[in-house]
């Protein structure tokens, strides 16, 4: 049975949420504070973790900083009443899978959960064995690894910055809208949090470009979306 983790100080919204998940078949744990949250993030073998961030002891954004500074991968989406831009970049930087706000809507979450799982089942990797490494200009993206250098450097991307690439270099040039992408990556079926994709791909531009500010490679069509040029 698929496990989520709740850690979140409000015991009403704890409660809420854990009905919630274990009535979509979901086996859930609890935790209410930072500390215990990140004990149980590191043993209970959840497959995603649903975090809040300003809980008691441990912070989210620490506890998510620990976690991936340990090696862990799990999935982990940040559930917050800060909805701030600048909140959102700090979440996905030290490696959100996704960033909801509360008040949110439970079907939308529901789906952001399924969604997430979906994708870390490996449903986005199909086309590995076809094209192990692609490459535009002196950027090469291991497919196989999920790892990505320029020149002689390796380039540390999150999970969701490389689907995000992935998706870019795999359209040969062709435009994406920030719809098809946000589907693509994130698994979303309907036109929320367009800016989750912007907020992605000004992250690759800081971490691929040379100059960030007038990118060569990941550009805007205006209107349209994004494409990479080579």
């Amino acid at each position: 049975m698929t496990k989520v983790l709740v850690i979140e100080d409000n015991a009403n919204l704890a409660f809420g949420l854990t009905r919630s998940l274990e009535s979509e078949g979901y086996e859930v744990e609890a935790a209410e504070d930072g500390k215990r949250g990140l004990e149980l993030a590191r043993s209970c073998g959840a497959d995603l973790v649903v975090l809040d961030l300003m809980l008691p002891g441990i912070d989210g954004y620490s506890l998510l900083r620990e976690l991936r500074e340990q090696g862990s991968d799990v999935p982990v989406l940040i559930l917050t009443a800060r909805a701030e831009e600048s909140d959102k970049v700090v979440g996905f930087r030290l490696g959100a899978d996704d960033y909801v706000t509360k008040p949110f809507g439970l079907s939308e979450l529901l789906a952001r959960v399924e969604a997430i799982l979906r994708r870390a089942r490996g449903g986005d990797r199909r086309d590995d064995d076809k094209n192990p490494v692609e490459r535009f200009d002196a950027v090469a993206i291991n497919v196989s690894s999920r790892s990505v250098t320029k020149g002689e450097t390796g380039v540390a991307l999150t999970p969701k910055e490389f689907d995000l690439l992935l998706a870019l270099v795999r359209r040969r040039g062709a435009v994406a809208s920030r719809i098809e992408l946000l589907k693509e990556v994130w698994g979303h079926q309907a036109e929320v949090m367009t800016r989750t994709v912007d907020i992605h791909i000004a992250e690759l531009r800081r971490k691929l470009e040379d100059d960030p500010a007038n990118p060569r490679h990941i550009l805007t069509v205006w209107k349209a979306g994004y494409r990479l040029q080579a």
